[in-house]
């Protein structure tokens, strides 16, 4: 008997490469970041003092992100209202010290959310979490072998000048930065939107 397996309900997982490589003055801005906005945060170092350091520092990358947040909409949401604006609302600097990794999470308050890699070691890996397996009271059944169909946790292997986008749903985490000498430095930052969602006749209309 044939049968086939469709796949519904893709997550979206969006990767792009900045060609250049950081200028120097861009190298200067991350490191006054680090200096003087990190605190601890139990897992990793992040600028949690300086929670928009797209809207002071680092303009050219800003205008990168910003370039594929624009296409992710355009071929993902594809929203029908044009003139909605996807906007970046908060930005910080995270770094991963070697053996150190950074939990599960997802992010609030956001539609797209995007990291860019400013510098990886080998084998490093972003981790994406099946929301199905994050349900409390789900059968678990113990796996003869791991598929995309079944597995819970799926890894992205990262590289240096790379940026992802994603839901901010999606629940994410990094592995352990396995290098003995070298931190993992990494942007986040959020994405919502400005304008009007929703119809007035169906009382769903949200200006934002």
């Amino acid at each position: 008997m044939m049968h086939k397996i469709v796949n519904i309900f893709p997550t979206p997982i969006y990767v792009a490469k900045r060609e250049i490589e950081a200028t120097t003055v861009e190298l200067e801005d991350i490191k006054s970041i680090i200096e003087k906005a990190s605190v601890p945060t139990g897992y990793i170092i992040s600028s949690r003092k300086d929670t928009h350091i797209f809207d002071t520092k680092l303009n050219s990358l800003k205008e990168f992100c910003e370039l594929h947040i624009n296409i992710y909409v355009n071929e993902i949401i594809s929203p029908k209202n044009t003139e909605l604006d996807f906007y970046i609302t908060q930005s910080w600097l995270n770094i991963v010290h070697p053996g150190e990794s950074h939990p599960i999470h997802c992010h609030t308050n956001s539609i797209i959310s995007g990291i860019f890699y400013v510098s990886t070691v080998e084998g490093d890996a972003i981790q994406f979490y099946d929301p199905g397996s994050l349900m409390k009271n789900r059968t678990e059944i113990e796996m003869l072998e791991a598929t995309i169909w079944n597995a819970p946790v799926q890894n992205l292997d990262i590289h240096k000048n790379e940026l992802i986008l994603f839901p901010s749903w999606l629940g994410h985490g990094v592995t352990r930065n396995a290098s003995t000498t070298t931190d993992r430095i990494s942007i986040a930052f959020n994405v919502f939107i400005k304008g009007s969602i929703g119809e007035e006749a169906r009382m769903t209309e949200l200006v934002l």
